[in-house]
């Protein structure tokens, strides 16, 4: 149709109540929708928000416990704080613009204060109920899709003040999903950890902390520390500071309870200012790069009236610290001045070992110098010549935009492989990236193999992690390899680089492994693809015994064709996480250490990527 037909006249405005609003644009409230494959999904955001309101109810000193559960798809949330004001429960769950947080008497340093949260989890849900409990007396509604279908009268009851929250995500938005349990773990973790003394308990398992941000760099650690957690609090802030024996940057932040995963004004001011306090204490004009290099940080802040850059609050924006209108670089830099500083004239043995880890640092930096120039060089010329990566569009366009969230690098083995994922992709935002044979066994080396093995140095630089993963040119890294004890194999080598030199890839969510069928059952008027044995029993039952079963043995016996439906909008992802109680070195001396025979069974029995719960 031409654009001089195109009708624009008052039919054409319209005005969207609340609910509409949410469930025409979710994106607008709890970012991307996903699957649960990935933590900052849509569905973990749900969970999030109501649990938000109830850890507000927490630090104003009502209620010590939450109780969370997960099961066949419903989610049940209830604290023991005040209660909503009984005539005001279905106001606060299903207006905009309505809540206690806007009286900063009530809620001084909230996380939630526009009042949305909770209004996004009940329209985007097939089934909300919302339950109040105060002084004796218990008000309840339900609603499906944001629309109250069940207003109760209020009743007596004997029931402990609080506020009960139960929903059902809507399947017709978030489909096929699934909870890792990971990733809630993980969630309620970080809430234990800036909430002393507050004790969640998810599926009946107890969540607590004594220590803190201690506990929870002690926790997550990864390797051994070299020096004892430096543990550090003041009003409105805490941190915890060491290094470790592995490469790059790992930091936890947080405002107001609520874990800012893209970091923000305070993550800023904060590594500059641990780099600043700690060359004015030595002296010496080291570089903060190598001051910083394998540190292991948190830091909690409290803010008035934080601003965040988006309604899912994983950035601060915020330049000050209100009430008194300190800056933000100010605040952190002061405290650390003071706290750091005297820590490190009390422990001069803590100090000693932290200055021989700057000069190491130092030194391997300066004996790489070199040899990252020839590399890249050679990087160059070799992605030219050799065209290991076939890139998206989109980094070619000056207008990337949110798309850039969308990019994906598919790693992937052999030419047939490849060619297939290739002309089967999305161009705009899906890149390739081809391996040449298995890649090398990098467990226990030094970073400088980076740079003289070819296929590590061309997949550093394809992915533009040299120098800090805030670079990352691709959202998602998928490792895409056949489902067999070789395809396995390649896994575990490329996870080794990846948690060997960038575990930040691993932490921050990045890495996953592609899921292809193992079996095509059809027959003909239907086709039917199948993940598993199981998969493939359920379907011959509905096609017949008489249909056609074709066994993929590897990716490139899959034509582009019908590749398409597994890297598009069904794509099947399974993350690469690690879990609470696991150390990255320890997984890599498990998998990639001496070779024996238990090991070899483990690999290809038990490895699993993640876990789900329904």
């Amino acid at each position: 149709m031409a654009e001089q037909d195109v009708q624009y006249n008052e039919d054409n405005i319209r005005s969207l109540d609340w609910k509409e609003h949410i469930r025409l644009r979710p994106g607008m409230y709890i970012g991307k929708l996903g699957d649960g494959a990935a933590a900052d999904d849509g569905i973990y955001v749900l969970v999030k928000e109501i649990l938000d309101n109830a850890i507000d109810e927490f630090v104003m000193g009502n209620g010590r416990r939450i109780d969370v559960k997960i099961k066949d798809g419903i989610t049940t949330i209830r604290d023991f704080g005040r209660g909503i004001p009984l005539g005001k429960v279905i106001d606060c769950v299903s207006k905009i613009n309505t809540g206690g947080k806007y009286d900063s008497k009530a809620f001084k340093k909230s996380v939630g204060l526009n009042g949305v949260g909770t209004k996004a989890v009940n329209a985007l849900s097939e089934n909300f109920i919302v339950s109040s409990t105060r002084d004796g007396e218990k008000k309840t509604a339900v609603f499906s899709q944001g629309e109250l279908i069940e207003d109760r009268k209020v009743e007596k009851t004997d029931e402990r003040n609080g506020t009960f929250i139960q929903f059902i995500p809507d399947t017709t938005i978030f489909k096929n999903y699934k909870f890792r349990i990971p990733y809630l773990q993980k969630l309620f973790w970080n809430y234990c950890y800036l909430n002393r003394g507050l004790a969640i308990y998810f599926n009946g398992e107890k969540y607590v902390s004594e220590n803190g941000l201690k506990d929870l760099l002690e926790d997550n650690m990864e390797s051994d520390p070299l020096y004892p957690i430096i543990h550090l609090e003041g009003e409105d802030i805490e941190v915890a500071i060491t290094h470790v024996r592995s490469y790059g940057e790992n930091y936890y932040s947080f405002v107001n309870g609520q874990h800012t995963t893209q970091g923000g004004t305070h993550l800023t001011e904060f590594r500059s200012a641990v780099a600043k306090v700690i060359k004015e204490f030595y002296g010496k004009n080291y570089d903060a790069v190598d001051i910083r290099q394998s540190i292991v940080a948190a830091i909690s802040v409290k803010v008035m009236e934080p601003i965040f850059e988006s309604q899912t609050k994983t950035k601060l924006g915020s330049q000050e610290v209100a009430p008194d209108g300190k800056s933000m670089r100010a605040f952190i830099n002061d405290f650390l001045k003071e706290k750091l500083d005297n820590f490190l004239h009390r422990n001069p043995d803590v100090a000693d070992t932290l200055e021989k880890k700057i000069k190491q640092s130092e030194k391997e930096r300066k004996e790489l110098s070199g040899i990252r120039k020839l590399a890249r060089d050679r990087a160059k010329k070799s992605s030219l010549h050799n065209k290991k990566l076939r890139d998206c569009r989109i980094h070619f366009d000056d207008k990337k935009g949110d798309k850039m969230d969308q990019t994906t690098l598919f790693i992937t083995e052999g030419d047939s492989a490849s060619g297939s994922i290739t002309k089967s992709r999305k161009v705009e935002t899906q890149a390739v990236f081809s391996l040449r044979g298995k890649p090398l066994n990098c467990f226990g080396l030094t970073k400088k193999i980076v740079y003289e093995n070819e296929e590590f140095n061309l997949l550093q630089a394809a992915l533009n992690i040299e120098d800090s993963i805030d670079d990352l040119r691709y959202k998602n890294v998928v490792i895409a390899t056949d489902a067999d004890v070789d395809g396995m194999h390649i896994r575990l080598l490329l996870l080794t680089f990846f948690l060997q030199f960038f575990p930040e890839l691993v932490r921050k969510g990045h890495v996953f492994i592609l899921q292809t069928p193992l079996f095509r059952v059809r027959n003909k008027k239907e086709t039917i693809y199948c993940y598993s044995e199981d998969e493939r029993i359920d379907a011959l039952e509905k096609l017949g015994v008489n249909a056609e079963i074709t066994r993929f043995k590897g990716l490139g016996e899959i034509s582009p064709d019908e590749f398409k439906n597994f890297i598009g909008e069904d794509i099947r992802l399974d993350p690469v996480l690690i879990g609470q109680d696991s150390k990255i070195e320890d997984i890599l001396t498990f998998y990639m250490g001496k070779n024996t025979q238990d090991r070899q069974e483990f690999i290809i029995n038990n490895l699993k990527f993640d876990e789900v719960v329904s």
